[in-house]
């Protein structure tokens, strides 16, 4: 489907890499791996079209579609979630725009006997076959099925994507993909500020695809649950195994050991050899076999290791002070943005050492409760922080906070106090930034990198009480799993917002659920809390499954080509159907015009011919119908 060969690309002189080859092919479902810099996201984009490479070629089957979902996504503001929708339906939309303008010159022109108004009336019959070959009379229906299956509710269809956040509009993106049928899809960190119940959802979409999926996610249990191949960067190269995540983890590990003791081993010989060759070299007689030796061992092909990467994140969160046993307590918290109501009569209490995660659906007050308990916004109701709690914030944006005219080290510098300005150095050093990396512009980081720096700066200032609003966005799995155990190593109080299950199993003792304005408490962690939720909410789970068994229907076990095949029967459907509803509407009016001047109508000899005709058509249209339908049917068995 996609070949890639030889491909490389540099930046300023070094390759970020060089000569990648591999092949993807129908049901690859692909996790592209490799520390934060390594070039995943770069791949993503020329294997897109987005970006240039500097050599090699990308060979791509007659007729294979790419759609491509990026980290950041940029909304045009002022488009209703339809609006946004139907933009996936590039082509019909050209189409319907053409027969727009067509039909609007044909009611203003009166010149209907000249060649130029003849013309007119066979490019708008030309556009409109066109348009219902391509399924134009169908896309809306799909549309709204889709945009259900992600949990969008019909009133919300006709509301601006301005008014929804980040991770409902990721999935409008999703559901544009869905629409479009792609034989690839490329996925940028498709997890990211996506709710729990999405992800699951997300998943069970991807299993069930047939095309190629190439995926970029620091979410394990997403890469567990979904791939079955993984390509690793690392260091320019690319290293290609047939295993989902965990396993490719211990299969590079047996891997990488069996390198190390064949390396071993043909060093001993390497050196082995160099000492005969010394040693024969004194002697003339045996000059010829010394150089014999010297040839043969620069004809040797060396054993390269890929060098392991050691630079592991070392994160400690010291605690301030202690503070009291109530850490915050909260009465009937309200807040509204305008006419939307967010939280309603919230009641929070929180005791020193809880550690607390905040989970639901986008939109359900989670970031704003956090902001509440921070005191970043207004609210109605009461909050009382305890004694001598020293709140540290970590914001979902907080990488937005940062100066890029600023280098790394004057970032910190600006951040720091008297007291810990000399400890600067160490605390960019444990977040690896060392060397001349301290002296890099803000602007240039990646999205990881600029999160650890947000994390850096979290440690200059005095706490005991950690509030952190997604801190593991853009994060790789390492980094995630460094500030995972430093966080559990915490002796604070900690409330952290996240969607993501891996990061959040075994670290916290609470789960708040926001739903409908309001919190709901269960004591446990987060492998808990979907135990219980999936019991206390079976009927949704239930309407859950049933949208999303329409959405994926018949998917599972259908080939590629089939699904080829099926779009093309549907669009042969949708033809006939609109034929269908054509001859309908005229027979009708006749009809009518019987009934009201049946006299003047029945005069013309050829009437009852051309009568009998099209409901012979009809007869003939219906027939066409009921087999294409049997022909879908059997497909789909």
């Amino acid at each position: 489907m996609l070949n890639i060969h030889k491909v490389s690309i540099s930046f300023q002189g070094d390759y970020l890499f060089e000569d990648i080859t591999f092949r993807l092919g129908n049901g690859d479902r692909v996790g592209l791996v490799g520390k934060n810099g390594a070039g995943k996201s770069t791949l993503l984009k020329i294997l897109s079209g987005e970006m240039e490479y500097d050599s090699g070629q990308i060979a791509t089957e007659k007729e294979v579609s790419i759609g491509f979902l990026k980290q950041d996504i940029d909304f045009v503001y002022g488009r209703t979630v339809l609006e946004e929708s139907y933009q996936a339906f590039t082509e019909i939309k050209i189409l319907e725009a053409k027969i727009e303008n067509i039909n609007k010159l044909l009611v203003e022109r009166t010149d209907y006997e000249s060649e130029a108004y003849h013309q007119l009336m066979i490019d708008v019959n030309e556009i409109q076959h066109q348009y219902e070959i391509i399924g134009g009379y169908n896309y809306q229906g799909e549309t709204e099925k889709i945009l259900q299956g992600l949990g969008f509710k019909r009133e919300d269809f006709n509301k601006l994507t301005d008014t929804f956040s980040g991770g409902w509009r990721m999935r409008i993106e999703l559901a544009k993909l869905l629409l479009q049928n792609n034989d690839v899809l490329l996925l940028d960190e498709p997890t990211n500020h996506l709710d729990i119940e999405s992800i699951i959802w997300l998943e069970g979409f991807l299993k069930n695809y047939t095309g190629a999926i190439v995926i970029v996610s620091h979410d394990k249990m997403v890469l567990d649950n979904v791939t079955n191949r993984t390509i690793e960067i690392s260091l320019g190269r690319i290293y290609d195994y047939p295993k989902p995540y965990s396993e490719y983890l211990i299969l590079r590990s047996e891997i990488r050991a069996q390198q190390l003791a064949s390396q071993k081993n043909q060093q001993k010989q390497i050196q082995h050899t160099e000492k005969l060759i010394e040693k024969f070299r004194a002697k003339a007689t045996k000059a010829t076999m010394a150089q014999s030796l010297i040839k043969k061992l620069d004809k040797l092909e060396r054993i390269e290791v890929d060098e392991e990467d050691n630079k592991i994140m070392s994160l400690h969160f010291p605690i301030s002070i202690t503070p009291g046993k109530v850490v915050l307590e909260s009465e009937n918290i309200v807040k509204n943005y305008g006419e939307l109501q967010v939280l309603k009569n919230v009641n929070l209490l929180v005791e020193r050492k809880s550690k607390i995660a905040f989970v639901g659906q986008n939109g359900q007050g989670k970031t704003t409760l956090a902001k509440i308990i921070v005191n970043e916004i207004p609210f109605d109701g009461n909050l009382k922080l305890g004694h001598n709690v020293q709140i540290g914030y970590f914001a979902q944006n907080q990488v937005d906070f940062l100066d890029g005219s600023k280098t790394v080290l004057d970032t910190m510098i600006d951040a720091a106090n008297k007291t810990n300005r000399s400890k600067v150095r160490d605390i960019l050093g444990a977040f690896l930034f060392r060397g001349d990396d301290v002296e890099k512009y803000v602007r240039v980081l990646s999205g990881g990198e600029r999160n650890r720096l947000a994390l850096a700066k979290l440690l200059l200032q005095p706490l005991n009480f950690l509030v952190m609003d997604e801190p593991t966005n853009h994060l790789d799995i390492t980094s995630k799993n460094v500030l995972k155990q430093a966080l559990k190593k915490f002796e604070g109080t900690l409330i952290v917002v996240s969607h993501d299950r891996d990061f959040l199993k075994g670290l916290t003792n609470k789960v708040y659920e926001f739903k409908d304005q309001r919190i709901k408490e269960y004591l446990g962690d987060i492998d808990f809390y979907l135990e219980q939720r999936n019991i206390q909410n079976l009927r949704d789970v239930e309407k859950r499954d049933v949208i999303e068994k329409e959405v994926t229907k018949g998917n599972n076990k259908r080939s590629y080509h089939d699904q080829k095949k099926l779009k093309s029967i549907n669009n042969k459907l949708s033809k006939v159907e609109a034929q269908i509803h054509q001859l309908e509407i005229e027979i009708k009016d006749i009809d009518v015009e019987l009934e009201i001047n049946y006299d003047a109508i029945v005069s013309n000899p050829l009437f009852f011919d051309e009568y009998q005709k099209k409901k012979e058509n009809l007869n003939l249209l219906m027939k066409i119908w009921e087999d294409i339908q049997l022909e879908i049917e059997e497909i789909k068995m």
